[in-house]
């Protein structure tokens, strides 16, 4: 009985909510045009894929934080737009082992899988794992049939005294797909808070580069058998500086608490020669996050300032791991998160995937009801009365293998337990390719989604109570 009393009176304050004409023709100002102008600068070649770190991203920053100033929003960072900090660009430069004068490669002929360097050349005693087997100051060598949890595997030794693990896959058809997964990829620029955030040395080889080491075939190895090899890795950790860009819109009348509504701005940049525009990815987030920071505060000098402060905020370094999201939750909240009342992230909304092709009026909802049931009824009943779209929760289901809400930047607010909504429209076959262009946005489901996120954040900002925490957090089983 108390929910349904509770289920009506929300009916009926989103039924007055629907009567205000004012907030519907504040909608209205989301115009298409503005959406097709926006994304065509942002998502141009000139922007260069909007790699965290390089010039195209610094460019997007610099447009969105021109914006946020010409729309007469606050910059909260110490009177700026910029929250910028600082990350290490991280990559293998070389690595090798060497036996006398016999030299073996990475990643060509094994896999240095760590981002922990060595001081130059250093031997190293290795030793077969066992039974009563000591590992205290040496590298031992363990057998494996999985490639998943290695590090995690690896790190078990070296809390019991290891300096270093050695994994041999037993299956050569599974280490070759593992070398070829990973080859490319240990070369690959990546980005982290710390120079170092694995000091864990750990390689990774097969059964033919185990009897190289040892020097008789691999099924002849036994427990405790030593050897010793030589080992030099070096490791670079570049240091970069990136940015999230931040307006702030202050409340009327309840203006210590906070609204965030979150798009990431960054894309992959260019690859293989390719320029990876992120026209949808999340190219579509970052112009509805302009967008909407042009109706509200359209609406606050038409002398309807909503309730509650809202930070409008698109964020860097999401491709590189939710790292500016994280920068903000966990390192640099300008405003406390025990005060954010709700975080709605907007991560691409512009195209259509296989699933819908025959009924496009559709978004992707994930994580409204995680925990709040409050705010999942609330943005329920608000596309209701507002929109009347589809609202599909089919990957916000607790199994669902593809662990979309741990994977974009609402999640670095949930974890904190501020309640959250991912807007999505699913992947499609141009997702992180260099065909992610504007040309692909249907924007007029575009305009549609981003008026659904404005009438569900006016209900959030303007409401009398703010969002109730009423579900315990789902525990992450990783990203």
């Amino acid at each position: 009985m108390k929910r349904l009393v509770y289920f009506c009176t929300l009916i009926v304050a989103l039924g007055v909510s629907a009567q205000d004409k004012e907030a519907v023709n504040i909608a209205k100002t989301i115009k298409i045009a503005d959406l097709k102008n926006h994304l065509s600068i942002i998502a141009s070649d000139e922007y260069e894929g909007r790699e965290t770190g390089k010039k195209g991203q610094k460019m997007a920053a610099e447009y969105i934080a021109n914006y946020f100033k010409k729309l007469g929003l606050e910059g909260p960072v110490d009177g700026t737009y910029l929250q910028k900090f600082d990350l290490y660009e991280l990559s293998v430069s070389e690595a090798y082992l060497r036996k006398g004068s016999d030299k073996k490669i990475g990643p060509e002929d094994f896999i240095y899988y760590s981002r922990a360097e060595t001081s130059g050349e250093e031997e190293i005693n290795l030793i077969m794992e066992g039974d009563s087997v000591e590992y205290k100051n040496k590298y031992v060598v363990v057998y494996t049939d999985k490639f998943l949890g290695l590090q995690e595997l690896a790190q078990k030794y070296t809390d019991s005294g290891a300096l270093g693990v050695m994994m041999v896959l037993q299956n050569d058809e599974m280490y070759e797909g593992f070398k070829q997964g990973f080859s490319s990829r240990l070369k690959r620029r990546r980005l982290s808070f710390v120079e170092q955030n694995n000091n864990t040395k750990l390689m990774v080889v097969n059964k033919d580069f185990i009897s190289w080491i040892y020097d008789k075939p691999s099924n002849e190895i036994n427990p405790g058998d030593r050897s010793t090899v030589v080992l030099n890795a070096k490791y670079e950790a570049k240091p970069i500086e990136t940015e999230n860009v931040l307006g702030y819109l202050k409340g009327s009348e309840k203006p210590e608490e906070l609204l965030i509504i979150t798009a990431h701005y960054d894309h992959i940049g260019i690859k293989n020669d390719l320029i990876h525009n992120g026209a949808d990815d999340d190219g579509s987030g970052t112009v509805t996050i302009l967008e909407l920071a042009e109706a509200f505060t359209l609406a606050a000098s038409e002398g309807n300032r909503p309730k509650r402060s809202i930070l409008f905020m698109t964020v860097t370094g999401e491709e590189k791991g939710l790292l500016g999201s994280s920068q903000y939750t966990d390192n640099d909240p300008i405003f406390p998160l025990e005060n954010t009342v709700t975080n709605l992230n907007i991560d691409m909304i512009g195209r259509i995937d296989n699933a819908h092709e025959e009924n496009s009026n559709y978004i992707y909802l994930i994580g409204s009801d995680k925990l709040s049931q409050d705010l999942h009824d609330l943005s329920e009943e608000v596309n209701k009365t507002y929109i009347n779209m589809e609202l599909d929760y089919t990957y916000n289901d607790v199994d669902d293998p593809n662990r979309y809400y741990y994977r974009s930047d609402h999640y670095n607010f949930a974890k904190n337990n501020i309640p959250v909504i991912f807007y999505f429209n699913g992947t499609h076959k141009d997702y992180h390719r260099s065909t992610d262009t504007i040309d692909k946005i249907d924007f007029t489901l575009l305009q549609k989604r981003a008026r659904l996120v404005f009438h569900t954040a006016w209900e959030i900002a303007n409401r009398e109570n703010r969002i109730e925490v009423d579900r315990e957090r789902p525990e992450a089983e990783g990203n």
